[in-house]
């Protein structure tokens, strides 16, 4: 088996390359060339982590210590990268790849992971799926899942599992009940089913993922896992056992950077004021990831205590910033020197390991800091693709280049809600009365919300 990039580093810390490498990357990020060079070193870096080639690999998945969760955020950086760069390279890849994962039920529940998965898991791979969608990636032949049907899978599902027996609403954490975390509900995954319901809207044209994503809004408000006023602030989530009263106000990017993109759709989609006042309010409260304009992961950086998973969030808050910044573009000036700034502190501290340009986590060290991993791959490749997000066209919609199909009832033949195993009729995979099933009467007015 080939040897992977951790093995290396952890056997050969006497080769380490310095940044006087010729590999390192010397960012100008006012020349294409520049950032082509510069991604394409790290999108091969983020792709050394990537065992779906080697025996006894599973297709679609990154080596260990990496869950799947964040195969689906790494599909996403590389959809960007062969979107943003028009880098064609690892095209194939990431076609078999997210459709080796879409599970037997083309809603993103492998065999592989069906025990462990969590709605904040699934959700990942759902943002890729419409991601994928509004890129126009690659379609899929007629007899393999379509990126709008996956996308909207993933909607459904998570959105069967909305519980309001436990905190008048909102998703769990974990969707079974033996998995640590399934008596906790997390912003994460509110934000998630919140965030592909924003760009379901926009893409299809379907104002009921509007209702959706309003309801979701108000709960995550009136929980307090949001706050609105002068600063706009997502935190972590609350325990059921006290009604979610006790709230772990714990701020992440990733969660931060979900909602300010699901807001931008939102308001691009709708036009409607409150989702530009809440876009530019959150915009605002994102200051708080930023010394000097560079981006950090403020909750674990600082003393050094990120873990795997924490490490790569910094990616996804660059790559929702990016989108932000087009989608509502009254907060362009204001994100992107933010993005600027923190490309060139991600490239200068791209210096290490055997290759030369593996990446650190801190970009305020000089240099190259001692970390290494899929997640600072990734948090590099997103900052520094994202100073491209205004160079090409803003995501595509199915009236303006979008060409996946969809359904709006994907996903309803076996949905997993509640750890049982629900068969829908006819009527039920057809008709428009899924989700109130579940949610009960206070959403019966968004039955509807199935016919696209």
């Amino acid at each position: 088996m080939v040897m992977m990039k951790s093995s290396i580093l952890s056997l050969l810390t006497t080769l380490l390359l310095c940044s006087s490498s010729t590999n390192a990357i010397d960012l100008d990020i006012d020349s294409l060339e520049s950032i082509q060079h510069a991604t394409g070193l790290l999108a091969t870096g983020l792709m050394d982590y990537y065992w779906g080639y080697d025996y006894g690999g599973t297709v679609g998945m990154f080596t260990n210590p990496y869950y799947w969760w964040e195969a689906g955020g790494a599909w996403g950086s590389m959809l960007d990268h062969w979107y943003y760069l028009q880098n064609d390279t690892y095209a194939d890849v990431i076609f078999t790849a997210m459709q080796a994962q879409v599970g037997d039920d083309w809603d993103y529940i492998p065999l592989n992971q069906s025990t462990t998965e969590g709605n904040d898991d699934q959700a990942f791979w759902g943002i890729a799926a419409i991601q994928a969608a509004e890129r126009n990636f690659t379609n899929p032949s007629s007899d393999e899942p379509q990126w709008l049907y996956l996308a909207q899978a993933v909607f459904n599902t998570m959105a069967w599992r909305w519980d309001t027996e436990h905190c008048g609403g909102g998703l769990r954490w974990q969707i079974f009940q033996y998995n640590s975390g399934y008596d906790y509900k997390n912003t994460v995954s509110n934000a998630g089913l919140f965030h592909i319901g924003a760009r379901l809207a926009r893409f299809t044209g379907n104002d009921s993922y509007v209702d959706w994503a309003e309801e979701i809004y108000d709960w995550l408000l009136g929980v307090n896992f949001i706050t609105e006023g002068e600063w706009y602030f997502a935190y972590d989530g609350a325990n059921i056992d006290d009604n979610c009263s006790s709230v772990t106000k714990l701020q992440w990017t990733y969660n931060a950077g979900m909602m300010v993109s699901g807001c931008a759709y939102l308001y691009n989609y709708t036009e409607d004021e409150i989702w530009l006042t809440r876009t530019e309010g959150y915009v605002k409260g994102i200051s708080v990831f930023f010394n000097d304009s560079v981006l950090y992961e403020a909750a674990c950086q600082a003393s050094e205590s990120c873990n795997n998973d924490q490490r790569s969030f910094k990616a996804y808050m660059s790559r929702f910033l990016g989108l932000t910044s087009v989608l509502a573009p009254t907060t362009y000036d204001t994100i992107r020197p933010w993005i600027e700034k923190s490309a060139k502190a991600a490239a200068q501290s791209c210096v290490g390991g055997y290759d030369g340009h593996t990446c650190g986590m801190n970009w305020f060290y000089n240099g190259w800091d001692g970390y290494y991993g899929l997640g600072e791959e990734m948090s590099a490749l997103e900052i520094i693709q994202n100073l491209l997000a205004k160079d090409r066209p803003a995501p595509y919609t199915a009236t303006n280049g979008g060409s996946s199909s969809g359904d709006g009832a994907a996903g309803s033949p076996t949905v997993i809600a509640y750890d049982q195993l629900l068969t829908l009729d006819g009527g039920d995979k057809a008709g428009a009365a899924i989700i109130t099933i579940v949610i009960g009467v206070s959403i019966v007015a968004f039955g509807s919300w199935l016919v696209i």
